[in-house]
């Protein structure tokens, strides 16, 4: 297929499904805690990122891509994801369970943590892409740390994710990734051979300096933004080819090949309208490839990136909160 001739973005990797339970408090262990609320949605960086795109612009071409289970979670996240108007042609079967998360969000600061079965996602591997023809002009994977068979030793490429993101270049076809926040001790093993590949790598600050060996927050936990530009130009370094973003709760932070830096505050919401904080990274991640994919100038893709995570912050689930491109820029202007 010729580049000419490819339009819109397929979201490649990790595919769940959630469920959220709303409590008051993280207990100790051995604890009690009532969970107030189950919420049962999709999950995951092609789920999240691929149906909060369809959601700003229905009439952006996306394509998923990845793997799930033969049972009710698969057959659940696939109708969704095809609700939404996402082709999901290119989701495969497995052997293994359709990977899920169990969510405990606390209610009022949306607080969350994990609890994940890795399942379908861990086999999902480069023989499951067929690169020959993708129709789309941007690839994105996600999450890498989460996609076992992807992490996989390659003696060319330093692991197979690598070399599926390569391949994809070699088509002419724009990559980007981003990973989950991790903490096996492996995380900059797993992601700076696979840097070489990317022409953008969307993270939080967290992922960034655990790559780079920086430290995102002093001891009373302010941002060193000196450290995460430092952990930027190093993740740039290495081999990134157009830019790297940064995102956290603070800001939004670009930095371009030519060494260009920009930084945009986040759209900051009243307090009383957060109901959640599962997914706000993938909206984030929407966003921005939204606006790399029309070209805008860093400052509006942050903004507008920004202005995404807010939205998904409104809602207890992954993708509620997302609004239309028109919808998000009002928001972004009245906060």
């Amino acid at each position: 297929m010729n580049q000419t001739d490819r339009k819109g973005i397929m979201l490649a990797g990790n595919i769940l499904t959630d469920t959220v339970k709303m409590i008051p408090t993280f207990p100790e262990q051995g604890m009690l805690v009532t969970v107030h609320d189950i919420v049962r949605a999709v999950g995951g960086s092609v789920p999240n990122t691929g149906i909060d795109m369809a959601i700003i612009d229905p009439s952006l071409p996306l394509y998923a891509c990845g793997k799930v289970g033969d049972d009710d979670n698969g057959v659940y996240v696939k109708e969704q994801m095809a609700h939404y108007g996402m082709d999901v042609s290119r989701v495969v079967t497995g052997s293994l369970g359709t990977s899920f998360s169990d969510v405990m969000t606390v209610i009022g600061t949306g607080a969350r943590t994990f609890f994940h079965y890795r399942g379908a996602n861990a086999e999902f591997s480069p023989a499951d892409v067929d690169v020959e023809n993708i129709p789309a002009k941007m690839f994105h994977l996600g999450y890498l740390l989460l996609l076992d068979a992807m992490e996989e030793a390659d003696a060319e490429y330093g692991n197979k994710a690598a070399r599926l993101l390569a391949s994809v270049q070699a088509k002419g076809i724009k990559t980007s990734i981003d990973v989950v926040s991790e903490s096996s001790g492996h995380f900059a093993e797993v992601v700076v051979p696979v840097l070489p590949y990317c022409n953008t790598i969307v993270i939080n600050e967290i992922e960034a300096c655990q790559i780079s060996g920086k430290t995102p927050r002093n001891k009373d936990g302010k941002l060193q933004e000196d450290e995460v530009w430092a952990a930027m130009e190093f993740i740039l370094n290495k081999g990134v080819k157009d830019c790297v973003v940064v995102h956290f709760p603070e800001a939004g932070m670009m930095l371009r090949k030519d060494g260009t830096k920009t930084y945009v505050p986040s759209v900051d919401i009243p307090r009383s309208l957060i109901k959640g904080s599962v997914g706000a990274g993938d909206a984030f991640c929407a966003g921005c490839l939204y606006g790399l994919y029309h070209g805008w100038d860093d400052t509006k893709i942050l903004l507008f990136a920004s202005g995404a995570a807010v939205c998904n912050l409104t809602e207890k689930d992954a993708i509620s909160g997302l609004r239309s491109e028109s919808e998000i820029w009002k928001v972004c202007k009245e906060y």
